[in-house]
């Protein structure tokens, strides 16, 4: 029997696939919990029209996250914390931080994308890579000051 997934199905294949499995798998699994369609036209034009708004809707965040990458790619953005003697900080600065100056900055990056090189515990510079879409990746640079500076 040929059916149309509606949802990732371990070994058997990913959503849109077209399958052809015994009567009996389809009918009691795959079709009875809605994982899958029997294959006819009209099935496969619906499928059809959702893989292509779903490439659209890629196709659109992609060319937003370049748009980002290229307003901040190399960018400097300052953060200003509170410190001790001698340049530490009290506590270190970390992805919410960050993604908070960039906020600021008028860019909205999830604080799960920022990925830090080392963990910033002194007053400097440091470089933060920032994974804007599976495809698109940049980096900032971040300089850490004294609040009292």
């Amino acid at each position: 029997m040929k059916l149309v997934l509606l949802h990732d199905v371990d070994k058997l294949g990913k959503e849109g696939d077209v399958v052809d499995v015994s009567r009996g798998y389809a009918n009691n699994f795959l079709l009875r919990r809605k994982l899958a369609v029997e294959l006819t036209p009209e099935n496969l034009n619906i499928l059809k029209n959702k893989q292509q708004a779903a490439e659209e809707k890629a196709q659109r965040l992609l060319e937003e996250a370049q748009k980002i990458k290229e307003k901040i790619a190399d960018q400097h953005f300052t953060l200003k914390i509170k410190t001790g003697s001698q340049g530490r900080l009290y506590g270190s600065v970390t992805t919410m931080d960050i993604a908070a100056v960039l906020e600021k900055a008028g860019h909205t990056v999830d604080k799960r994308n920022i990925t830090l090189g080392e963990k910033i515990e002194k007053v400097g510079e440091y470089r933060v890579d920032i994974k804007l879409h599976p495809e698109v990746s940049t980096g900032i640079v971040l300089d850490v000051v004294s609040e009292e500076a």
